[in-house]
Parts: C-alpha cells; sequence; structure tokens
C-alpha cells in the first residue's frame, strides 16, 4: 500500500547512515557512522507518518528507556535517544553477525549451539524480569549473533513494564 521509506537524509546528527540493516513495525535500523567516537551503530527510525501518532511515540520512546535500564551482557545496548526536526531516533550498539533467523536459514543448528543460545536468550529475559519487563516480542528476527558467538536480544518495542499500569 504505502511507503515506508523514512530516511530522506543520509544523516542524523552526527551519525552518517550508510545502509538498511531492516525493519519491523516500529522503525526501519540502519548501519551508521558515529563520527564523534569513530564507531559503527545500528540507527532506529520512527517512521515520519508516526510521528503524530502519540501511542506510536510513545512506545518508540519506551523501547529505547526500557531497554536501556538493562546492562546484561545478551542485551543489545541502548547508546541514546533523540529526535531531529521531525525525526525520532534511537541509536544502540551494531551487532557486527546475524540474526537466529538468518543463522537458522543457513542449516539446522548444532545441539550444543541451539543450546546456548537458548540459554542467553533466557539470561536476558531473567535480567528484564529483575526490572519488570516483560520483552513480548520474542522470535529468530530478535536475536543476534555476534561474530564472536555471543547473544544479544534486540527490539523491546513491545515491551512492557510491569511496573506501569497503564502501559
Amino acid at each position: 500500500c504505502c511507503d515506508r521509506t523514512v530516511v530522506t537524509v543520509d544523516r542524523i546528527s552526527h551519525y552518517r547512515l550508510m545502509r538498511k540493516l531492516g525493519e519491523g513495525g516500529m522503525g526501519e535500523v540502519y548501519l551508521a557512522h558515529d563520527e564523534h567516537l569513530n564507531r559503527y551503530v545500528a540507527v532506529k527510525l520512527l517512521p515520519l507518518q508516526y510521528t503524530h501518532d502519540a501511542q506510536r511515540l510513545l512506545r518508540f520512546k519506551q523501547e529505547a528507556q526500557l531497554t536501556s535500564v538493562l546492562t546484561h551482557p545478551n542485551v543489545l545496548v541502548i547508546h541514546a535517544i533523540g529526535q531531529e526536526g521531525e525525526t525520532h531516533f534511537i541509536i544502540s550498539e551494531y551487532v557486527d553477525g546475524e540474526t537466529l533467523r538468518q543463522r537458522i536459514a543457513r542449516g539446522p543448528l548444532p545441539v550444543g549451539e541451539a543450546v546456548g543460545i537458548a540459554i542467553a536468550v533466557l539470561e536476558a529475559l531473567a535480567a528484564a524480569h529483575e526490572y519488570w519487563i516483560v520483552h513480548r516480542d520474542i522470535k529468530p528476527e530478535n536475536v543476534m549473533l555476534r561474530k564472536d558467538g555471543s547473544v544479544a536480544l534486540a527490539d523491546f518495542g513491545i515491551a512492557k513494564s510491569m511496573l506501569q499500569a497503564d502501559n
């Protein structure tokens, strides 16, 4: 139906957008170069058509806020949240690797690898639950496998804080 492209510029703040990594219900994710710290990051952009939707904007901000509370090696690191003009963005760790979905597409996982991934995801969820945060979107696309073999749970876009009765 509609063109969901949100990028009309090649730069957000001091982040130079390089290429699209993926997209989901809450936005598109780009590989970017942080020109202040000289590192690669992931930039998630809220689609422009949602910038005036108070509920979507709240969920986008909550994703960054809830995830940033979690300091666990198996949870994607959030560096910042911001707005430039009407563009809202989240800056996170760039995972140099692949999603679990991509890994599964390459062929069956050995039992040991599958168990290791499952344990890492469960540890990330346990860390979130310690803060009363429920992820609510566990799927292979949201499990990132770093090249070093470690795992990062990503996309807390529909996560819910059980401490906030109205969310």
